[in-house]
């Protein structure tokens, strides 16, 4: 299939800007709907209209805390969460893969605990729960400990060719923990 009429739009749709016609424009977020002149004219649209979020299943029986509407499954940009059947009315949403908190003291600051968070890019890692105020994170499990060389109040678990490895935490330290028989 050629590439214009992958991009060929219906004859009847014109820019309510100017009144020329709209073709398909591929994007940095994907694809949309733009004017034929442009740049003269800058009117775009979305090709689905993907700002509350798709929603996936309605969760009967359980009510919005804020307006009492039912609550439904959403899939959005950053992946699934929970939310109310009337936004953008009620604003209410909540998360469904909630952090796990860890009892272990953050080593930096001594005040903040280590919760388990997702980068931006999907990957998980573990940073401390005073973010902004202490910036200490770690890309491995964290393990309460004191290590034996630098006497740093933290060990991290790392999987390795031996199995699985307990090392400092430290980034100037990071010697492996000899294992106790």
């Amino acid at each position: 299939m050629s590439k214009p009429v992958l991009f060929a739009v219906r004859k009847h749709d014109p820019c309510p800007a100017c009144g020329a016609g709209v073709v398909i424009r591929s994007g940095k977020h994907g694809p949309f709907l733009g004017c034929v002149n442009y740049p003269g004219c800058d009117y775009i649209r979305p090709l689905k209209n993907q700002a509350d979020g798709h929603v996936v299943k309605v969760l009967e029986g359980h009510a919005c805390p804020h307006c009492g509407a039912d609550k439904v499954l959403r899939q959005g940009r950053y992946g699934m969460f929970i939310g109310c059947s009337h936004y953008p009315v009620c604003d209410y949403t909540e998360v469904i893969d909630k952090p796990e908190e860890t009892t272990i003291n953050c080593p930096q600051c001594q005040d903040g605990k280590l919760v388990q968070r997702r980068s931006r890019y999907g990957k998980m890692f573990h940073a401390c729960d005073r973010y902004p105020s202490c910036q200490f994170a770690i890309n491995f499990i964290p393990v309460a400990g004191v290590c034996p060389f630098c006497q740093f109040p933290l060990l991290v678990e790392k999987k390795t060719a031996q199995g699985i490895r307990r090392f400092c935490a430290s980034k100037s330290c990071g010697k492996p923990i000899p294992e106790e028989n």
